[in-house]
C-alpha cells in the first residue's frame, strides 16, 4: 500500500526533527506552511519533506488542511493527517497496513491529547484522522472534522495504534473564538460546534454568553450524545458558580449526573462543588458514587482529574473533617499512590496517622 502523512505547518521548527523521525515510515511526507517566519520550511526541506508554502487569508483550518491533503497524490492508498507537534508510536505503519483492506475508508485509533507530570495519559480518545485518497474534505473553520462525500464510508478501529499529542502551550489560541462564533454562524444546526462555542465563552469568562449558547446546544435536535450533553450541563453549572448563583449551579449538577450517570464527570465536579460549600456529608456521597465506575469512556469530554487521584485526596479529607479518621487514612494512602509526588498529599498521610 502507499501510505502518505500530510500537515499543516507554522513556526514548527522545534518539532520538525521529532515529527519527521515518527512519520518517516510513510511512503511520503506533505506539508504545507501557512506563513512560518522560522526555519520550519528549510527544516523540513532538508529532511526530504515535500512543502508548499500559501498564506491563508481568512485563516480557516479547513481550508489550510484541504490545502494540504490536495499535495497528495490521488493513487494514494492511505492517507494520514497528523499535526507537528504529534508524534506515532512506532511501529504504526505495521499495524496500519495488517488492519486496513481494499474495502476501508477510515480509521479509528488512540489519541493521547495531554499527560500528567509522572508521564501517564491524562485525557485519551479516539481519532479519526487516517483515510482513504478520495471522497474526504475538510469542513469547519476551526475544530476542523472529516466530512465523507461519498456514498459509502468504512471506519475500521485499530487500538494498538497510538498518537501522542506534545503541544506548544506557549502557542496563542486567540483564533478560536471568532472561528467558531463563523462556523456557528454558517450552520447553526451542527451540535459539535454549538457545544464547543459556549466552553470556549466559558473558558473567556463570558459567563451569561456561555450559558445561552450552551441552552441552544442543549435545544438542538441533533444534540443527542449524552456525554457531550452532560458535559454543556457541567458547563452551565461552572458558569452559574462563577456568577455565585449557587442554587442554579447545584440544579444543573444534578441534570448532568441524570444525563450520564455511566460518567465519573458530574459525580465528581459535583462533588468538587460541595466541597467547596463545606458539605462534606453530601461530597463524601457523590464520591463514592463516582469511584464506583471504573470505565474511563474515550472521549474528548473526559475531565483528567476524575481518574488522576483528586477524588481519593478531597474524599480523604472529607472524611477527616466528619470524623472518620481511619477511613480517612486509607483514602489518603490511595491518593499518595496515584500522586506519589504531591508534597500536600503526603502530608495528609502523615497527620491523618498521627491523629488517629
Amino acid at each position: 500500500m502507499k501510505v502518505c502523512v500530510y500537515a499543516i505547518s507554522k513556526n514548527e521548527a522545534k518539532f520538525v526533527d521529532r515529527w519527521v523521525e515518527s512519520m518517516k515510515e510513510a511512503d511520503a511526507i506533505y506539508v504545507l506552511d501557512t506563513g512560518s517566519t522560522d526555519d520550519t520550511v528549510e527544516k523540513l526541506k532538508v529532511r526530504d519533506v515535500h512543502v508548499e508554502e500559501k498564506i491563508v487569508h481568512p485563516w480557516r483550518f479547513d481550508e489550510a488542511r484541504n490545502l494540504s491533503l490536495e499535495m497528495v497524490p490521488l493513487d494514494t492508498d492511505i492517507c494520514v493527517c497528523t499535526d507537528l507537534d504529534e508524534v506515532f508510536e512506532k511501529g504504526w505503519r505495521e499495524k496500519l497496513e495488517k488492519t486496513w483492506s481494499s474495502d476501508v475508508t477510515r480509521a479509528r485509533y488512540n489519541y493521547n491529547w495531554s499527560f500528567d507530570s509522572y508521564g501517564n495519559p491524562a485525557v485519551n480518545f479516539y481519532i479519526d484522522k487516517i483515510h482513504s485518497r478520495k471522497n474526504y474534505v475538510w469542513v469547519h473553520p476551526v475544530h476542523e472534522v472529516l466530512k465523507n462525500m461519498g456514498n459509502y464510508e468504512n471506519t475500521i478501529t485499530i487500538d494498538s495504534l497510538t498518537l501522542n499529542h506534545y503541544p506548544d502551550f506557549t502557542k496563542s489560541r486567540g483564533s478560536y473564538l471568532p472561528l467558531l462564533e463563523i462556523s456557528v454562524k454558517e450552520d447553526p444546526q451542527d451540535d459539535r460546534n454549538m457545544h464547543y462555542l459556549g466552553r470556549e465563552y466559558m473558558y473567556y469568562g463570558r459567563w451569561n454568553e456561555s450559558i445561552d449558547i450552551l441552552h441552544q446546544h442543549l435545544k438542538l435536535e441533533s444534540a443527542t450524545w449524552k456525554d457531550e450533553r452532560c458535559a454543556s450541563m457541567r458547563f452551565i453549572a461552572r458558569d452559574y458558580i462563577h456568577l455565585k448563583r449557587y442554587e442554579e449551579a447545584n440544579l444543573w449538577f444534578q441534570k448532568a449526573i441524570e444525563e450520564a450517570p455511566y460518567l465519573r464527570d458530574p459525580f465528581v465536579e459535583y462533588a468538587l462543588f460541595l466541597y467547596e460549600q463545606k458539605a462534606y456529608e453530601d461530597a463524601i456521597i457523590y464520591l463514592k458514587k463516582a469511584l464506583l465506575i471504573s470505565k474511563n469512556e474515550k472521549t474528548y469530554i473526559n475531565e483528567p482529574f476524575c481518574y488522576d487521584g483528586t477524588v481519593e485526596d478531597i474524599l480523604s479529607i472529607c472524611l477527616f473533617y466528619t470524623g472518620n479518621k481511619e477511613e480517612a487514612y486509607e483514602y489518603a494512602k490511595r491518593a499518595q499512590t496515584l500522586k506519589p509526588n504531591d508534597e500536600r498529599i503526603q502530608k495528609n498521610v502523615q497527620q491523618i496517622k498521627e491523629s488517629l
